[in-house]
């Protein structure tokens, strides 16, 4: 081979590495008291570093669902055909509980244990954890009709994976999804028209059009409809206890930025029959407790995302020269890697903080905390993960602008986690909604934060600013983001100073709560010693 050709200075891939290697996340998982499942975490992280498990999700996203609405004589088949590796990734998360292991899982910490597995597991495809995430939150949900719960429960929270179109108590394990928007209303699910007619067995029927719809290979969706006492929730199976086929139209899949290996569908409700679920008129009440728990993914699904990329920013930085030194050991590269460090480490943190308050539902404390607590993570870390990925993307230059590279799969997902369940400004106004509705919550944060009180000036000043933030009610919405960002900055430095690295917690601080701070990554302050945050992402 010409000598032309030869091949030098290139990154070895990064592959066969325990993905759950990260100090943040062990330490919040013993923090919560789930030490119990650290060496399964560890078994999912090896096979989550894996090159078979990487190849899995390169494929799944490359060769993406394709809808068969007829067979080949014209029957109406409504079906979704997957690449097979997607239902590799399906039977592993299903197998190690990520669907619904703590509802039948009375250990404490079981609610975090599955947190950890799904930041693990969610770093091989995004995709796949969708259908996932809602059969975790449908379970609490579907517990508003304990009839039907106690039907489809047990196999709801199965670790059997059955994919296929049968009646769902006749199957080994089930999977749920969510039905909500329609293309009126977007977030406004009250504007929803579609309509529930009670047939006077118990049954309803259902007539209306689903404009986002993922996972609609699902067994069971929950959706919401206009009954005659308002809008409700109603569990919709795909096929009846009669086996024949509910009347659940595929019209198309949408054609997405990313999140390319899961389906997302329109769905057309002709005729179908669906069970009340909570009472008529309470569907927004019933089916927030699915979204609460959903939202509680897209936070740890976008802490999972920045450790995807830091890592994969400090593996090509320790491997790469340019102008006579590896880019890990020049300084201003040592900033932007520490940087998005930094961001990683906070996210994963109050991501398994909230996971651990989910563990504690009898604790009024802990729920006051969570509901304020969870409404400005899911804002300000969700908003954070697309400026992390276009920046750890840019440290592999343009290498890391090729696919082959894995990261442009990480900047097109990025977003999603911000717009799933509420974006931006829906979950700012929820966090106002919040501290107007349930005011034990903003005393339950302030409790939360001020346990680092006296253990970092910086934090102490933030606090109070923000103290005098919150007792302006002037124009509050319009200053909504403002606000909340704050908030949740305050609380991510709280729990940094109090259980981070200190290295990490003095730049967290120094940069994000003291003002010295640029725009863009990689302007941290001089004096952070940026080589021991930098060696909590090597692997």
């Amino acid at each position: 081979m010409p000598v032309t050709h030869e091949v030098t200075n290139q990154v070895p891939p990064l592959a066969e590495y325990d993905v759950a290697a990260d100090p943040a996340l062990l330490e919040g998982l013993e923090r919560a008291g789930a030490g119990w499942a650290v060496a399964e975490v560890h078994a999912l992280g090896r096979l989550a570093g894996s090159e078979q498990a990487q190849e899995w999700g390169r494929l799944v996203n490359e060769n993406e669902p394709v809808l068969r609405t007829h067979d080949r004589v014209g029957n109406r088949i409504d079906e979704v055909e997957f690449h097979p590796y997607w239902h590799e990734l399906m039977d592993v998360a299903v197998s190690y509980g990520l669907h619904a292991a703590p509802w039948r899982d009375p250990r404490p910490g079981a609610h975090a244990a599955r947190a950890a597995k799904m930041y693990v597991w969610g770093q091989v495809d995004a995709g796949h954890t969708c259908p996932i995430s809602m059969t975790y939150a449908a379970v609490p949900a579907l517990r508003f009709n304990p009839e039907l719960s106690a039907r489809y429960e047990p196999l709801l929270a199965a670790t059997e994976y059955d994919f296929g179109l049968r009646e769902p108590s006749s199957k080994r394990g089930l999977i749920a999804g969510m039905s909500m928007t329609e293309k009126q209303g977007g977030s406004d699910v009250r504007a929803n028209t579609t309509t529930a007619r009670p047939l006077g067995d118990g049954s309803y029927v259902i007539v209306g059009h689903k404009w986002f719809t993922s996972a609609p290979m699902s067994d069971m969706f929950l959706t919401l409809a206009q009954a005659p006492g308002g809008l409700s929730c109603f569990l919709l199976p795909r096929v009846l206890p009669d086996g024949s086929r509910n009347g659940i139209r595929l019209q198309r899949l949408k054609d997405k930025l990313g999140n390319r290996s899961n389906a997302s569908s329109e769905i057309e409700y002709d005729d179908a029959i669906g069970w009340l679920v909570g009472e008529e008129g309470r569907g927004v009440r019933t089916i927030i407790e699915m979204v609460n728990n959903t939202r509680l993914d897209c936070a740890v699904g976008s802490a999972a995302g920045m450790r995807y990329g830091a890592v994969r920013a400090i593996h090509h930085a320790r491997h790469r020269r340019a102008f006579g030194a590896n880019l890990v050991d020049q300084p201003l590269m040592g900033n932007v890697l520490a940087d998005l460090v930094v961001e990683s480490e906070a996210a994963t943190t109050v991501g398994m903080r909230l996971a651990s308050a989910t563990d504690r539902p009898e604790d009024e404390q802990e729920q006051a905390f969570r509901r304020l607590g969870l409404a400005v993570t899911k804002y300000w870390v969700c908003k954070r993960g697309p400026s992390h990925a276009v920046e750890a993307l840019e440290c592999l230059g343009g290498n890391g602008y090729v696919e082959e590279s894995g990261m442009p799969r990480l900047y097109r997902e990025a977003p999603l986690m911000s717009i799933w369940e509420g974006s931006g400004n829906v979950a700012a106004l929820d966090a106002l909604r919040a501290m107007a509705k349930q005011p034990e919550s903003v005393a339950a944060y302030f409790t939360e934060v001020e346990q680092a009180s006296g253990a970092d000036a910086r934090l102490d000043d933030a606090v109070g600013r923000l103290r005098k933030e919150l007792s302006d009610l002037s124009d509050i919405e319009y200053r909504a983001r403002r606000l909340v960002e704050s908030m949740a900055l305050v609380l991510q430095g709280s729990l940094l100073v109090r259980h981070g690295t200190p290295a990490v917690a003095d730049a967290f601080c120094a940069s994000r709560l003291g003002g010295d701070w640029g725009v863009a990554f990689g302007t941290l302050p001089s004096g952070v010693d940026t080589r021991a945050i930098v060696s909590r992402a090597e692997v």
